[in-house]
């Protein structure tokens, strides 16, 4: 079944406002291309519901190298370019120019997973009478 806009307007809301939380309540404090990448992420693994034939794990997975590689992208821009320090991994092991880390990418895995039962819950409420096949 085809997605509209409004579907992943609101999926990219809902990533918006529940990572921004999820990092005031983690770490006391957020920025706000967090916010929008919260939300580019949600979205994203929005469009994988029902479109990408793969089981909750693999998806899971898939999402979290699509966040550990957006993450790099956005530390490169928020840190290393503008300077503002949204966040440093230089002292965690194995780290890539301070900006994401292996256990990271493992926390990613954790919440994209949690992140795909939203997915299929916000497809079901849009798409009452389809079944979706993830």
């Amino acid at each position: 079944m085809q997605k509209q806009p409004g579907e992943y307007l609101t999926a990219f809301l809902l990533g918006f406002f529940i990572y921004t939380l999820l990092e005031i309540t983690g770490r006391g404090r957020t920025h706000w291309t967090m916010g929008i990448l919260g939300g580019i992420v949600l979205a994203v693994l929005y469009s994988m519901e029902g479109s990408l034939p793969a089981g909750r794990i693999v998806r899971a997975l898939l999402g979290a190298v699509f966040v550990t590689s957006a993450e790099f992208t956005a530390g490169v821009f928020d840190n290393l370019i503008m300077e503002w320090d949204v966040w440093d991994y230089s002292d965690r092991p194995l780290n890539i120019l301070g900006q994401v880390c292996p256990l990271f990418s493992l926390v990613w895995v954790v919440l994209c997973f949690l992140a795909g039962l939203l997915c299929t819950a916000l497809y079901e409420q849009f798409h009452p009478d389809a079944q979706c096949p993830n």
